[in-house]
């Protein structure tokens, strides 16, 4: 059924909905460049985060054939502490997004959860369709206390994301069930991606006037996955669940084209037996937490129950 949205988010919506029926009637093709600007518009709705007493910028150098640096952005509410370890991975749809956008995001994670955050600026599509963005993420998973030299920290470790963050989340906790060098502890997704398919119902219900639309979801996997292989196999929906998959925390957004997967996805982790905590926001829409002026308190919300989460 398809979502009614929030009276706080309608004004935004309706603009958002004028100015992409102006754009294609003026016939504007999409491009990286462009999305990428789109997304970054919405840092004004975003906010500033709560002061934190130790923020680094760091880097991971990745050595081989196919070297590269990983930027990270290290916070600490109290770095003299012993804090858990929160990797947080940016949404985006894999071709957007950046840690200078979500600083807010995370700065306000680490505040209510008292950790440390480590915020992953991994690279994106088209320019790196996948899997190197999973890979960078990977790397940072298996090496992140390499660059904790300047603050405290215990063994409890956490993956948050939102979106293609999400995705990159679940795309862990399955690849690394056999890894004996991880173990991830919890993870926290928020309105996640997890089925490439584009088959479930609340794809057609919310895939138009939500901001988030179906055409738009597609034209990113297009360039995101450049791979022949079947997208249900690459969909974190249809990979290895066992019982020892990470205790979850998952918020949806009833607005939201990827609304039924979030569902589906949560509902396959009880049946393997994994401890889950949900969370329905019914007249939101996707990427809610980038329009924290617009509904500061579910955003306010959203962050309690994941310091609580953290904590617990």
């Amino acid at each position: 059924m398809r979502g009614i949205i929030s009276e706080k988010l309608k004004d935004f919506i309706d603009q958002v909905n004028v100015t992409a029926k102006e754009t294609k009637k003026n016939g504007v093709k999409l491009t990286p460049e462009l999305v990428r600007e789109n997304l970054n518009k919405l840092a004004v709705f975003i906010g500033q985060g709560p002061e934190i007493k130790h923020v680094q910028d760091a880097m991971f150098i990745v050595e081989g054939a196919n070297s590269h640096n990983i930027a990270v952005r290290i916070y600490s509410p109290a770095p003299e502490q012993s804090l858990p370890v929160v990797l947080h991975y940016h949404g985006g749809g894999h071709m957007c997004g950046s840690i200078d956008l979500y600083d807010a995001v995370s700065r306000k994670i680490a505040k209510a959860g008292n950790c440390i955050v480590i915020a992953v600026e991994y690279r994106l599509a088209p320019e790196f369709p996948y899997p190197k963005g999973v890979h960078d993420c990977q790397y940072a998973l298996e090496h992140f206390k390499d660059l904790l030299t300047e603050v405290q920290y215990n063994e409890q470790l956490i993956i948050a994301g939102d979106s293609a963050g999400g995705a990159i989340c679940t795309t862990l906790s399955s690849n690394n069930l056999t890894n004996q060098m991880v173990k991830i502890d919890k993870q926290i997704l928020i309105y996640p991606s997890v089925d490439y398919s584009l088959n479930h119902k609340s794809i057609d219900e919310n895939g138009t006037g939500f901001l988030l639309e179906k055409d738009k979801i597609s034209w990113y996997f297009e360039r995101y996955f450049q791979t022949k292989k079947a997208r249900e196999e690459l969909s974190p929906l249809y990979m290895p669940m066992n019982q020892k998959l990470p205790k979850t925390l998952i918020f949806i957004a009833g607005c939201d084209p990827l609304r039924d997967e979030g569902i589906a996805y949560k509902d396959a982790l009880i049946n393997n037996d994994v401890n889950v905590e949900y969370h329905m926001f019914d007249d939101l829409i996707h990427a809610y937490m980038l329009l924290d002026s617009l509904v500061e308190s579910e955003c306010r919300q959203t962050y309690q129950l994941i310091g609580e989460f953290i904590k617990a």
